[in-house]
């Protein structure tokens, strides 16, 4: 039940977001990619490593296909990626290169810029596809962006906080923790607490209720000293949360602490009939 409520939770703020989290982020892994349901919006993020990568479409209907490319804000960058976009053997449309003027973008939510190098969008038939990303030594980071229907599920939800802290790592060269700064990132941190005091209040409620007259009964369990050291594991499990993967049981027991220290009660000292409030 907990699990459900906190995907619920995570889904509600995506769903709040969504103009600015228009793409799924997916990080790919291998040469050929195939896109399922083009229309939708996706952006894939890739290093090139010797070899041009290639994504196919196989549309059984007319779409509208939308393409962008798009490459990490570095001031060094060489900006030569090249994305071809090819219907059987005419190219539609090639964005990217070095020979085009790459704009700096700065993308609001996930609190990231990027090199911006033009974007294509059409009406075409059902069909085959193929969009061929490639740099002149194919060594390049890159984001290619296809569809701009915003659709979002519950697994999409948690693919994308999976997926951020990840990028900011090891696609802009960024510590996760860059990621608080974003109304995704504290808005996602919030939740877990909330979620975390609900859970708190309510664990607290029950024990109460059936534990009248006894030690378990008491309102405050812990002292200064107590509270103190939980004040300073909540600090950290905070900091290891946004400084790693910000894992959601991470931010959720970290939270569970600060609910602790704020009203000096810990649902494992009253279990246990431990009381340590007089210290």
């Amino acid at each position: 039940m907990k699990s459900k409520l906190m995907l619920v939770a995570i889904f509600t703020i995506l769903l709040a977001s969504t103009p600015a989290l228009a793409h799924q982020p997916k990080i790919i892994a291998g040469e050929k990619i195939e896109v399922i349901d083009p229309a939708v919006s996706k952006a894939y993020y890739g290093t090139l490593s010797g070899t041009s990568h290639i994504y196919t479409i196989n549309a059984s209907e007319p779409f509208d296909l939308y393409v962008g490319i798009l490459m990490p804000y570095f001031a060094d960058s060489k900006r030569d990626i090249t994305a071809e976009i090819r219907s059987g053997d005419e190219v539609l449309k090639t964005l990217g290169g070095k020979d085009t003027d790459w704009e700096t973008m700065f993308e609001f939510f996930g609190q990231s810029r990027y090199w911006d190098g033009g974007e294509y969008k059409k009406r075409v038939e059902a069909g085959k596809y193929t969009i061929t990303v490639f740099s002149p030594d194919n060594d390049n980071k890159y984001s290619l962006a296809v569809g701009e229907i915003e659709a979002f599920t519950i697994s999409e939800t948690i693919n994308s906080l999976q997926v951020i802290p990840e990028l900011k790592r090891d696609f802009f060269d960024e510590s996760p923790i860059s990621f608080i700064k974003s109304p995704f990132g504290w808005g996602y941190i919030l939740v877990m607490y909330i979620l975390s005091f609900v859970f708190g209040f309510f664990y607290r409620f029950i024990l109460k209720a059936f534990n009248k007259g006894s030690v378990r009964y008491e309102s405050n369990n812990i002292g200064r000293y107590d509270r103190s050291i939980r004040l300073v594991l909540w600090l950290g499990l905070l900091i290891w949360a946004v400084t790693t993967t910000w894992s959601p049981w991470l931010l959720f027991f970290s939270g569970y602490v600060l609910f602790t220290v704020i009203f000096s009660w810990c649902g494992f000292y009253a279990v246990i009939g431990k009381n340590t409030s007089s210290n």
